[in-house]
Formats: structure tokens, C-alpha cells, sequence
């Protein structure tokens, strides 16, 4: 291998906006993330919710006839 090409490779923490911290190796040192395994409605088993950006669920539903 080639020395010196290679980026440094750090313990570092990964913060979720819930509050939650995980130990992980990466290439930075600190990590932020919006949602976690701990806070995500899949693993949870929470209701789905949808984030409506002007009206595209809406408008989505309306070009499809759906309810």
C-alpha cells in the first residue's frame, strides 16, 4: 500500500437530534445525524408521518385519485 494517500481514521461520536450517542469509526470526528435507529417510526413502530412540502401530498393524491 501506498503511504500517506490514506485519510485519518478516528473514534469518534455519532449525535442524533434525539439526543441518542453511538461510538463509531469514521474519516471525522464529529457526526451529526436528524434521526436514528432509537427515534426512526420504522424501528420504533410508530406511525408513519408525513413531512408536506407545499402541498405535494396533496397534489400527489389529487393527480391520482387517491384518498
Amino acid at each position: 500500500m501506498k503511504e500517506k494517500i490514506h485519510p485519518q481514521y478516528f473514534k469518534s461520536v455519532a449525535r442524533c437530534a434525539c439526543g441518542s450517542e453511538v461510538e463509531i469509526g469514521s474519516t471525522k470526528e464529529n457526526i451529526k445525524v436528524e434521526i436514528c435507529s432509537k427515534c426512526h417510526p420504522f424501528y420504533t413502530g410508530d406511525k408513519l408521518r408525513i413531512v408536506d412540502t407545499a402541498g405535494r401530498v396533496e397534489k400527489f393524491k389529487k393527480k391520482y385519485g387517491l384518498k
